[in-house]
């Protein structure tokens, strides 16, 4: 009979919050009482945990066992407590010492026959650790390469849960390591020399690149507005480290991390067909929402093909994502907060029939009208580059010169890139690119003169554009002047970053 505590991690969003699990052996009739408001998959831990400590040849207790898993008012859910549970009741029982359980997190679900299982969100939850001070942790073998990227914490492997107890009792020196890990080789993207003709699209993806803007694609069929979509990311450096760890966060809680490439170190790629759901394109689920796609592609590419065959409550409920970087998903267990800081690229045809010649159009005005409003005008004010790409007239390009390869063109991204963030860093500011920089910077400490602003003051005199969209195209004539090399943008480059707003 004794008292015995264990550390565990309970995940919201991203977040993570330690857990002490407290095991209490008294006298009383056997049974076992949970403490600590669970969740369904939660509660039935108690028959996992006593049927694998039976079936690895450990006797669980014959008393009365209280687990009390604290913060008390916290709901908590998933199965990753079932490895501190196991080993804060044998401890409370006298089996096993406790000495290495304080200061130790333990995570991982248990199998009946006493495997230790993969959880996700191995890695926000050794974060949260370590900013709550816990030294060491106990994570399944499956999950060492996701565990291995925290530093500052010693990482423990284990594939049973006899060999956790093991260890607990100093019979062996140590459990699984942390293996070598070789920085993955980078992944393999689709050049822009495929895409044929299209210039003024091919200028859009680089200006979109260049200063991280949302871009939509509208043309005929077979024009190759999938193709060019799928060759942003190419375009985008790598990830900085601080990046990649989030976004690897995200992955990790959604369950899609490969423990071939633990680290997502290059701009991840999402695409989705047009009737997924909006719990699948934002997040959702009971209890506490789970990351959707839109969060997958944090500092990457959400590409949304056939924009205007999209569930109009889906594509809107994009709007506050564009604009924060981030997505807030509130249920009855509490709030969710994801980051989502991505470049939305839409491409979509003009009309319902789309004939690959626009003479061939059998719509009537009205039904293109109905078609194109589909993506509402608060959904478009957010999105910078609007593109209308043509249909192609000439298979062969012999008499052209060639088109530019991706490295080419990402050599003058990367080089924009730096003169931004060179130019924000300098004022003391942490923005990266030009679409992280806020509206009222822009029109107060980085003003421009007004013979530079005045195609902007007319077109906001007439209505022809919103606020939002003032800064936004403010924000691509600041990537027009990076990409030219110029100081400070001129009424030229004004004038361009305007001429993308026009509706297609």
């Amino acid at each position: 009979m004794g008292l015995a505590q264990a550390w565990s991690v309970a995940l919201y969003g991203v977040d993570g919050l330690t857990v002490e699990i407290e095991a209490d052996v008294g006298v009383g009739q056997p049974r076992t009482h949970l403490l600590g408001l669970p969740d369904a998959a939660l509660h039935e831990s108690k028959e996992r945990v006593k049927a694998a400590v039976r079936n690895t040849q450990e006797e669980w207790p014959k008393q009365r066992i209280v687990l009390g898993l604290s913060p008390a008012a916290v709901p908590k859910g998933g199965s990753s407590y079932d490895l501190a549970i196991a080993c804060a009741t044998l401890a409370a029982a006298g089996s096993v010492p406790p000495d290495r359980l304080s200061g130790t997190v333990l995570l991982g679900e248990l199998a009946l026959d006493g495997r230790v299982r993969r959880v996700r969100g191995v890695l926000p939850a050794l974060l949260a650790a370590r900013r709550a001070g816990l030294r060491a942790a106990v994570v399944p073998v499956d999950s060492l390469p996701e565990a291995a990227l925290v530093d500052g914490i010693e990482v423990h492997g284990a594939r049973t849960l006899a060999e956790v107890l093991a260890w607990l009792r100093g019979e062996v020196p140590a459990l699984t390591p942390v293996p070598e890990l070789a920085d993955p080789p980078p992944p393999e993207v689709p050049d822009l020399t495929d895409v044929v003709g299209q210039p003024e699209a091919r200028w859009a993806l680089e200006v979109a690149a260049a200063g991280a803007h949302h871009l939509l694609l509208t043309g005929p069929p077979g024009t190759g507005k999938t193709m060019l979509a799928e060759r942003l990311a190419g375009l985008l450096p790598p990830l900085t480290r601080q990046d990649a760890l989030a976004v690897t966060a995200v992955h990790s809680v959604a369950g899609v991390l490969s423990n071939a490439a633990p680290l997502v170190a290059s701009p991840p790629f999402v695409t989705l067909h047009h009737t997924t759901s909006i719990a699948a394109l934002v997040g959702g689920g009971g209890g506490l929402a789970k990351p959707g796609a839109a969060s997958r592609a944090h500092r990457g590419v959400l590409f949304l093909d056939e924009a205007c065959e999209w569930g109009q409550k889906a594509i809107e409920s994009l709007r506050t994502a564009l604009e924060d970087g981030e997505i807030r998903i509130a249920r009855r267990d509490g709030t969710a907060r994801y980051p989502a800081r991505f470049q939305l690229v839409l491409a979509t045809n003009p009309c319902p029939c789309a004939p690959p010649k626009e003479i061939d159009c059998c719509c009537t005005p009205a039904a293109r009208r109905r078609y194109q409003s589909r993506l509402s005008g608060p959904l478009l004010d957010r999105v910078d580059l609007r593109v209308r790409m043509r249909a192609m007239t000439a298979m062969s390009n012999a008499d052209a010169s060639p088109p530019e390869p991706t490295a080419t063109v990402r050599a003058r991204v990367l080089a924009a890139r730096t003169r931004a963030a060179t130019r924000w860093s300098s004022h003391g500011h942490p923005w990266q690119t030009n679409a992280d920089v806020p509206g009222p910077a822009l029109r107060r400490e980085f003003a421009l003169p007004r013979q530079v602003t005045t195609l902007l003051d007319r077109a906001l005199s007439t209505g022809a554009l919103t606020g939002r969209g003032a800064d936004r195209c403010l924000r691509v004539a600041w990537t027009l002047a990076d990409l030219a090399e110029s100081d400070h943008p001129t009424p030229d480059h004004v004038a361009a970053a305007l001429s993308f707003r026009d509706r297609p």
